[in-house]
């Protein structure tokens, strides 16, 4: 590889530093296969900031290496930059090598890659009888298998994985060491001579006869529930077709309405149960495989019990050759959800299986690789011609979003539901997985192991940590407990705002509808039907929605006819009108109007709860299981929007979104024997009338033109396909969440953002 001989053009050498998501995506291999083909010698490594490598050879030849370092690279890499410097050249260099990589003591910049579902060689290899991994689950390349999942520590190296006590066979061991190979330097490489194995078991730890992967397939077909030790912690596994097995999966579970998950063989099976477009594919068959929510086929041979309160299905397709082999071998749809009680963090530690899940699932399908880190699945759906996430873990998590400039390390540690945290570390957001709600303390205690994991994985010491301003959010709680570094406590909305911004790469400022169903407000009520004008560095509440009590604080979340009721109460005084649909609680209106009066109730500007209002006014949910099910049975009745209610902002600072002229023309409709498909259709079309309206206003006010939509109700796909066509033609730019998810999942980024800009502000 060293230059002809006789070629008297002089010789130079280069050192590169590579940083972004280049450990763990093959990114050494690739610059060998680049070097050699430009018969460059020299070596690289990874280290604790990325990858460095040197190259030697002649100056155009440095040069086009250095252009298609990023041009060429592999699939699964980002490049965030490539910075270079000439350098001695070393004499008598024969070759370019791979050197060992060199932990240090500095805070790491590296980033570790998510795990990535299983690419189509290595499920061609599986399913091939000749070859030597025919049948083998753990099958995997550079391409492809657990990054995540199995990293200790960085550099990412086998040794620092739980691949380390699997020791190479070796054939193995050549496919390794072969640049030719598309396993040179998988450092989870591995086959059926050394690598993890499978066993069935009974919960109590009995081994079964046989394959495992044919036995548990023959429990599932038979109507067993089967634990099965995935990528990032246990999943549970029932047919979907059974409606007696899927009811008891939710009675062992205590999962009493709360949607499913499907898992599917292929894209052809999914089109079966579900409208896929082309977008709903693509994310589908990505490398994440995330779980895909999509209108369900009328055809759909899966058990009402399934997702008993939506006409929406989540699908996903195998993310591991052990799911591939499974679904094959079952030859059905099967429910796969996480492997947890309801409401509990997804177990991953075997030991921990008979105890948490003996009394749940009926055989258990285990290996012997341990889970470093939990992952549970990632669930998105495609609106307005693009997908969205709305749980961000295996596939995504931990992968980073890039921020507009390097700064100060600050830790964030996100809000109570949907729980994340997010740490801001050079010019990029390391964001965690999605942990859960902290209101159960097991999830508290992964919570807390998050953070403890994330700063000893990157060795990075805070200067400050951020929080949500409600006094009784246990993240809120921690931050106080923790001595880590000085704390501030951000605005709910403010967070939503600058985690949409940031997700965006948009600076700001921009009007911000942030819309979800409560968060803390400065003034001691909880805000959640804001339109708010600023940035990361501080915002102006231009308007917000009448604030209405809520009638035995979260009783009411539970108890949506209560939200109902105090929506009655603000529109028509006390001689509330008699509503058919809340004729059952009638006993208790009395003292539910009570709490309605001045004082004796906390008040709120939330969006969400206007949406179990109407929810409980129409007959659609009078009392919800779980967050968020009021709403989403609401959105799945509404009709087509032939009908506009009226749309009324006083003014003052801030505007008020009067919400008493829609409860009128509501009761109207109901009592006049209008179907809730028509009323829920025009209460959609109402919520985004109403931000179109006091965007106009603030845009007015501001000459600010970019809006942003953030907070959970933005999960609400009908309306999200409403307001975004109606603010562009008003002439908007629109900003949208694409990276993180719109509800509280994404806060920790905003808050880390508000951090930076706070610190930056001070000087």
């Amino acid at each position: 590889m060293a230059a002809a001989p006789g070629d008297a053009r002089p010789m130079a050498r280069r050192r590169l530093r590579i940083t972004g998501t280049v450990q763990g995506v093959g990114f050494r291999p690739h610059l060998h296969r680049l070097a050699r083909s430009l018969s460059l010698t020299g070596t690289a490594g990874n280290d604790d900031q990325g990858v460095w490598c040197e190259i030697q050879g002649r100056r155009a030849d440095l040069d086009e290496f250095e252009a298609l370092v990023s041009a060429e690279a592999p699939p699964l890499a980002r490049v965030d930059s490539v910075r270079s410097a000439d350098v001695p050249t070393v004499e008598g260099e024969r070759d370019f090598s791979l050197s060992p990589s060199t932990p240090g003591s500095d805070t790491v910049t590296g980033t570790v890659p998510p795990d990535v579902a299983a690419c189509p060689a290595c499920l061609a290899e599986v399913a091939d009888p000749g070859g030597r991994r025919y049948r083998y689950a753990f099958t995997c390349c550079t391409d492809c298998g657990p990054r995540y999942t199995v990293v200790r520590s960085l550099p990412y190296d086998r040794e620092r994985t739980s691949m380390a006590g699997f020791e190479l066979c070796e054939a193995c061991e050549a496919e390794y060491r072969d640049p030719a190979d598309r396993r040179h330097h998988a450092q989870a490489v591995c086959c059926a001579d050394c690598g993890p194995e499978l066993s069935l078991e009974s919960v109590s730890g009995e081994p079964f006869a046989g394959d495992p992967i044919s036995e548990a397939a023959a429990l599932l077909r038979e109507g067993r529930i089967v634990a099965v030790k995935g990528l990032g912690g246990y999943q549970l596994a029932c047919r979907a077709d059974d409606s007696a097995a899927v009811a008891r999966m939710r009675r062992r579970k205590h999962r009493e309405e709360k949607p499913f998950a499907l898992l599917v063989a292929s894209i052809a099976a999914a089109g079966e149960l579900v409208q896929l477009d082309d977008l709903a594919e693509r994310a589908l068959s990505g490398p994440e495989a995330p779980i895909v929510l999509a209108p369900r086929r009328e055809s759909a041979a899966v058990a009402a019990e399934v997702a008993p309160d939506t006409r929406l299905l989540g699908v996903m397709l195998p993310a591991t050759p052990m799911h591939t082999l499974l679904a094959a071998e079952t030859g059905l749809t099967l429910v796969c959800t996480s492997g947890n009680r309801s409401d509990e963090p997804i177990v991953t530690d075997d030991a921990r299986v008979g105890t948490e899940l003996g009394d749940i699932a009926d055989a258990v399908l285990r290996h012997d690789r341990v889970i470093e880190r939990r992952a549970d699945d990632s669930v998105g759906h495609v609106v307005h011609g693009g997908f969205q996430l709305l749980r961000r873990a295996r596939g995504y998590a931990p992968g980073t979003v890039r921020l507009d400039r390097d700064g100060p390390v600050v830790l964030a540690v996100g809000a109570e539901l949907k729980s994340t945290v997010c740490l801001a570390l050079g010019a990029d957001a390391h964001l965690s997985v999605h942990l859960g709600d902290l209101e159960h303390p097991a999830a508290l205690g992964a919570f807390e192991t998050a953070v403890a994991d994330m700063l000893e994985l990157t060795r990075a010491t805070p200067e400050l940590l951020v929080h949500d301003l409600h006094p009784e959010y246990l993240s809120t709680k921690f931050a106080a407990s923790a001595d880590l570094a000085p704390r501030l406590g951000v605005q709910h909305h403010h967070a939503h705002l600058a985690s949409c911004l940031t997700d965006a790469g948009f600076r700001g400022p921009a009007i911000g509808v942030m819309f979800d169903g409560m968060g803390w407000g400065t003034d001691g009520t909880l805000w959640g039907g804001e339109i708010l004008v600023g940035d990361a560095g501080g915002y102006e509440r231009f308007a917000h929605l009448r604030p209405v009590p809520m009638p035995g604080g979260t009783a009411a979340i539970r108890q949506p006819w209560r939200m109902a009721m105090a929506h009655l109460h603000e529109a028509f005084g006390p001689d509330v009108p008699a509503m058919p649909s809340l004729a059952a609680h009638e006993e208790h209106i009395s003292a539910v109007l009570d709490q309605c009066r001045p004082g004796q109730s906390i008040l709120t500007t939330s969006i969400g709860r206007l949406f179990d209002s109407m929810a409980a006014l129409c007959g659609v949910a009078l009392a919800a299981t779980y967050e968020g099910q009021a709403a989403i049975r609401f959105e799945q009745v509404a009709g087509p929007d032939v009908r506009r209610y009226p749309v009324e902002i006083s003014g003052g600072t801030p505007a008020v979104i009067e919400f008493s002229p829609l409860v009128e023309a509501v009761v109207s409709d109901l009592l006049t024997g209008q179907p809730p498909e028509l009323i829920a259709g025009a209460f959609h079309r109402w919520v985004s009338d109403a931000a179109v309206a006091a965007s106009r206003q603030a845009r007015e006010s501001t000459g600010i033109s970019a809006v942003a939509l953030s907070g959970g109700v933005f999960q609400n796909r009908r309306l999200t396909e409403l307001l975004v066509p109606d603010l562009e033609q008003a002439g908007f730019e629109i900003l949208r969440h694409r990276q993180v998810p719109p509800n509280d999942g994404g806060i920790a980024l905003g808050q880390a953002a508000v951090g930076r800009a706070t610190l930056a502000n001070r000087g």
